[in-house]
């Protein structure tokens, strides 16, 4: 994981990337992973985690949702792999306070 900007307005975002080797997918341990580092992050004092994820790697995605991450948007054409356009998904999760759900707006008087 690192920081998502340097800039000071972006202080508190990190980006991070996790991978999981093909005989340990599907035994919980990319849901370990993500939560762990949600708590040690949060615990470091960000309040949110964000990642791009290539819109074919429908397996992370899946799991990112699961493990409490929202689909925020798609970069198109943002990366190139073999000679060929990626898009990405990105992906946040909000930590600590701003994980806190806003109060309602109060009835018209």
């Amino acid at each position: 994981m690192g920081n998502y900007s340097e800039r000071e307005v972006y202080a508190g975002i990190g980006e991070h990337a996790v991978y999981v080797a093909s005989d340990a997918r599907r035994l919980g341990v990319g849901h370990a992973l993500l939560e762990a580092l949600a708590e040690a992050s949060e615990a470091a004092g960000l309040y949110k985690l964000t990642s791009r994820i290539f819109t074919t790697n429908v397996a992370s995605i899946a799991l990112h949702e699961a493990s409490g991450f929202t689909i925020v948007g798609v970069q198109r054409r943002h990366g190139r792999l073999d000679g060929e356009w990626k898009d990405c998904v990105l992906v946040e999760r909000l930590l600590g306070e701003a994980a806190t759900p806003d109060p309602p707006d109060p009835p018209p008087a």
